[in-house]
């Protein structure tokens, strides 16, 4: 665990940070037949030794946007799943902190509303997962959940970003099979 959160104990005092309210889960496959209103192809890079996550994203019609993202865990009832503090970067300032050591993790996020739905790439191919995001633990307790959904794995710490860039696809098999799943053909 980084320095940082064991020196701050009082994690709720962080000025900038904002309370992440989200349920995720896990498809067996892409549902087809929903209505896409946004395609996203999202590039991060979790740098080593830190809660940092670097993003560049792109729209199909727009320019790349460029984030630098802090997330720090801070569970709580309901879909809270900790804090999350974003940063917009410039094109030189991302290059620049690129260069700092770190894991990559593509994949291609649909809009589905409510849901953003990743098919992952790369060593992760196979994993299609579904996320909602809340502004309230009563809007998360509300979803609907529609039936293309498997399994809700919001508590389930394996299926984060900073843990899937750590992942063997070996450990992604295993994971997926305590669901009752496999990798999705890619």
């Amino acid at each position: 665990m980084p320095v940082f959160l064991r020196k701050n104990a009082n994690m709720h005092s962080l000025k900038y940070a904002r309370i992440e309210r989200e349920r995720r889960f896990l498809l067996d496959r892409f549902p087809n037949d929903l209505k896409v209103t946004r395609v996203r192809r999202i590039a991060d890079r979790y740098i080593e030794g830190t809660m940092l996550r670097l993003r560049i994203q792109t729209d199909d019609d727009g320019p790349a946007v460029f984030k630098l993202t802090q997330k720090i865990p801070a569970r709580a009832e309901g879909a809270q799943q900790g804090l999350i503090t974003n940063v917009h970067l410039s094109k030189e300032e991302f290059d620049l902190l690129a260069q700092l050591p770190a894991r990559p993790l593509s994949k291609i996020r649909h809009s589905v509303s409510p849901f953003g739905i990743d098919v992952f790439e790369d060593d992760l191919e196979g994993l299609v997962l579904a996320e909602a995001e809340f502004d309230s633990a009563a809007a998360a307790n509300g979803l609907c959940l529609p039936s293309f959904l498997v399994a809700e794995i919001s508590a389930d710490d394996r299926f984060t970003g900073g843990r899937l860039v750590r992942a063997s696809r070996e450990d992604l098999r295993l994971w997926l099979t305590e669901y009752g799943l496999g990798l999705t053909p890619g």
